[in-house]
């Protein structure tokens, strides 16, 4: 938490001392949003080269993650509980995740936001997938065995 807040506070910095630099052409909440997006992304990057090792990915992975599956457990978790499990994921994988799932960005510019490959990319929303699943399979498998229980 206090590094969200620093972010905030680094995000609101940003955009006051570059004011100056928007141009009129879009919405100004569309301009702050991409500084205080770009200034997360910065942090993100520069604690992720501290710590990064590279990655490989396969051609199967990519083929993996362009078909859309369809989840059930998803009608049995609480929007509050994704995020919670969202947030547990590895930093780069979550930040990658929630580029491409929220904000809707495309790998190829996520890859060039993060100075990474498209492939990287690939993987990380992958990954983050196939956690994801297997942790809300886990959670709906409780749920189900706490209702067997009180019948």
């Amino acid at each position: 938490m206090p590094d969200a807040k620093q972010l905030l506070n680094d995000g609101f910095v940003r955009i006051f001392m570059n004011i100056k630099s928007f141009r009129q052409e879009g919405s100004f909440e569309g301009w702050m949003r991409k500084t205080m997006v770009n200034t997360c992304l910065d942090y993100v990057k520069s604690n992720y080269l501290r710590n990064s090792m590279t990655m490989q990915l396969n051609e199967s992975i990519i083929e993996q993650n362009s078909q859309v599956s369809y989840n059930e457990g998803l009608r049995n978790i609480e929007f509050k509980e994704l995020v919670a499990l969202i947030q547990l994921l590895p930093v780069m994988t979550r930040t990658v995740f929630n580029l491409f799932v929220f904000e809707e960005y495309t790998h190829k510019e996520i890859a060039a936001l993060l100075k990474m490959s498209e492939g990287t990319s690939y993987w990380h929303v992958h990954h983050a997938r196939t956690v994801l699943q297997k942790k809300i399979k886990n959670k709906n498998s409780e749920i189900q065995l706490y209702e067997r229980k009180r019948i």
